[in-house]
């Protein structure tokens, strides 16, 4: 295990506060896109987040009033249209090495979203556990209309089963933007908060959850992911299974000895 309260990324803000990671995208005057760099400082930071010590709930947040504007268009789609075949193939790899390690990192990632939200950046609050929004964020999936095909990242996987597959097609097809009313009605979205009360009710939210069994947390993050392939047959087995390392762990012991006693349970995460 790692403590990870020390990183200081070069692409991002990072800061942990009370077990609770947040990061935000640092080009607030281009409304925060992704670079190359990015990408991968991204990735290979949620691909540590596994053995983080000191984090129990991640929150992606906005900076200057946006979340992220997607894939810069000088640094990122410049360079795509110069480069071969094998180069354009393992850029795409690596952004979904991102999605992947969001998935894979062990913790409930809380999306709060502001303002532009498109492109990778629709895909990087998709991919998260939980999503909030304020009123005025706009989400898009918008690959097609710079000629590109919707099916990016995990987006015809993951999308549909989030709004279902007629709302996700036209998104994925048109490119246009989602409303914070129509994400809110459709699912994608669990709640609108107005911009000054986004962050506090982001923190709230992941307070809650870090304050809960993180080591329970963690196996309820990898049976949503692995159950997408599962018939119900395997998913009850492997439920089964999970719940069973759950109950041999101290916090199930902590749940039952306060309960008894009549108090509230404080579960130290093992």
């Amino acid at each position: 295990m790692t403590a990870m309260a020390g990183l200081r990324p070069r692409h991002f803000l990072w800061s942990v506060e009370n077990r609770i990671a947040t990061i935000r995208l640092n080009r607030p005057e281009r409304k925060n896109p992704l670079t190359f760099d990015s990408y991968a400082e991204l990735r290979d930071t949620f691909r540590a987040l596994p053995a983080a010590e000191d984090v129990d709930v991640v929150i992606l947040a906005p900076n200057g009033g946006n979340f992220c504007s997607g894939g810069d268009v000088h640094e990122i789609i410049g360079p795509l249209v110069g480069m071969e075949m094998r180069e354009v193939l393992a850029f795409t790899r690596m952004t979904g090495d991102l999605v992947r390690a969001m998935i894979h990192c062990g913790k409930p990632v809380i999306a709060a979203v502001d303002g532009v939200s498109v492109g990778a950046g629709a895909i990087l609050a998709m991919a998260a556990d939980l999503r909030l929004a304020t009123p005025a964020a706009k989400c898009a999936f918008l690959f097609t209309r710079v000629g590109l095909a919707g099916c990016d990242m995990g987006a015809c996987a993951m999308l549909p089963r989030l709004i279902g597959q007629g709302r996700a097609a036209e998104l994925l097809y048109t490119g246009r933007v989602m409303t914070a009313e129509e994400g809110l009605a459709w699912g994608f979205w669990n709640a609108l908060h107005p911009a000054a009360e986004l962050e506090a009710a982001a923190r709230g939210l992941a307070a809650a959850i870090a304050a809960g069994p993180a080591f329970a947390h963690m196996l309820t993050k990898t049976q949503l992911a692995q159950e997408w392939n599962m018939g119900l047959d395997q998913a009850l087995e492997a439920e089964a299974q999970a719940q069973a390392i759950a109950m041999r762990t101290r916090d199930f012991e902590r749940a039952y000895r306060a309960f008894v006693a009549r108090e509230k349970p404080v579960f130290g995460g093992n």
